[in-house]
């Protein structure tokens, strides 16, 4: 089977949500399809991270934490940018499109099997397959340590099938409200759901609700919370102590704090943008630190202090600098109202009293009108585009759940000619901002030709 075949059977699925809730929810039938594959899952330590906000940021920053430390690393993160290779990570390195095209054959020829004898319902979801697969390179390239996020959940998210070294929750938020609850509480009850008996947890303070949630848990479980608060510097609201200075490069943009980590002080210089960035880096830190107690060997403060700068996870607040023929563009995977918050604060921060023309597409499952609440009033002009995802709303969708922020909006039938539409306006003084989902981003990474 060609890597095109293999991607083309892969989308032929549905992605994740495309699924009924039996169908993407059911770890038995996950664990079916790893036995007929001989357990790969069990052939590799881990780390699991589940959230609603910061959970891709905090598995970058860790795998990156653990590469520097001279570990073979692998890195599990949903959904893709631009190429579904983005998922599955070696040291930093995409599976290639041979091995990708190699192992979704002999998955999939596992999974047709295990439906044909009646032992598996249905054939796996697209997220199962994904997983399998990205567990099966991991253990075929015996990697050191893989870092696992979770696609939605915890409880019964596919990736909740290993036996992690630590578990580490990010910000809860509402979110996936149709799959997981309709309380900050019910959905805290789905995420803990990857804490194990006995085992370690490393989080943050939350939310009162998810915060009662995750500390029961904890109890219940006789597990060992650890809190990630020592790695989060001391900044006072409206602080720039740790910021760098505004500028056009995102290299540029970093932030930059002292710290004590292992004993030492290092300089934490991290190159995602915005201070609830803080919260992902702590939780790194904080988690690389208990993985060294579990004896995995390399992890200093100067390795943390380096991997933490080496960070990549494009598409949150990445500045694409202004050329001869092009605006300032910022890309920011803002997907539901913590996420929008967040951008606002980092745009307040950043973009000083310049104009933003935002480019906005939303999934029609997303709190549309929270999300443009939040940021429309910072736009000079919104252009609202429809992803190429069916789950995407309508441009015409967004400019109704938006009527109520006042904001001018334009409605563009693709992303092309919205990102087009919105250059123009721009000229060279104003900043185009593209956000709402990471489907619209990495579109729009596509058509500017950046990578991820």
């Amino acid at each position: 089977m060609s890597y095109d075949t293999a991607v083309a059977s892969m989308f032929a699925l549905g992605h994740e949500l495309a699924h009924t809730p039996s169908n993407k929810f059911d770890l038995a039938h996950m664990r079916v399809l790893l036995a007929a594959m001989h357990h790969p899952e069990q052939k590799f330590p881990s780390v699991l991270i589940a959230g609603t906000n910061g959970k891709g940021s905090t598995a970058a920053t860790l795998a990156s934490i653990l590469r520097a430390s001279g570990l073979k690393t692998g890195l599990y993160t949903s959904p893709h940018l631009v190429r579904i290779n983005e998922r599955i990570r070696i040291t930093g390195e995409e599976i290639t499109d041979d091995n990708f095209a190699e192992l979704h054959g002999e998955v999939d020829r596992v999974a047709e099997n295990l439906v044909e004898r009646k032992e598996l319902p249905w054939h796996p979801s697209f997220f199962e397959m994904m997983t399998a697969i990205a567990f099966a390179h991991f253990a075929r390239e015996r990697v050191d340590i893989a870092v696992l996020e979770v696609g939605m959940g915890g409880r019964l998210d596919a990736t909740n099938v290993v036996e992690p070294l630590v578990s580490v929750i990010t910000d809860i938020s509402l979110d996936h409200q149709k799959f997981l609850g309709d309380t900050v509480g019910e959905i805290a009850g789905e995420k803990v759901g990857i804490i194990r008996r006995g085992g370690i947890v490393v989080t943050l303070p939350q939310q009162p609700e998810a915060n009662d949630v995750i500390g029961n848990t904890i109890l219940d479980l006789d597990a060992v919370g650890v809190s990630a608060v020592p790695y989060v510097p001391p900044v006072s609201p409206g602080s720039t102590e740790y910021l760098l200075p505004n500028a056009e490069t995102s290299e540029a943009q970093r932030l930059r704090y002292p710290l004590q980590v292992m004993g030492k002080q290092i300089l934490v210089e991290t190159p995602l943008v915005g201070r609830h960035q803080l919260r992902n880096v702590a939780l790194a830190i904080a988690t690389a630190e208990e993985l060294s107690k579990k004896g995995l060997t390399g992890i200093t403060a100067d390795s943390v202090e380096r991997g933490i700068r080496e960070t990549h996870w494009p598409g949150r607040f990445q500045v694409v600098p202004a050329s001869a023929d092009r605006p300032q563009v910022v890309l920011d995977v803002a997907h539901n109202p913590a996420g929008a918050w967040a951008l606002r604060s980092a745009l307040s921060e950043r973009c000083g009293d310049r104009p933003l023309i935002f480019v906005f597409g939303a999934m029609r499952d997303k709190a549309i009108s929270e999300m443009t609440e939040i940021l429309f009033p910072l736009a000079a002009r919104v252009i609202a585009a429809r992803p190429d995802n069916p789950r995407s709303a309508s441009p015409e969708e967004i400019a109704q759940a938006a009527s109520r922020t006042g904001t001018e909006i334009e409605t563009v039938a693709d992303v092309a000619k919205a990102l087009d539409r919105a250059l123009y306006i721009a000229g060279k003084e104003s900043i185009v901002v593209v956000t709402g989902s990471i489907y619209l981003v990495g579109e729009a990474m596509r058509i500017l030709g950046l990578r991820a």
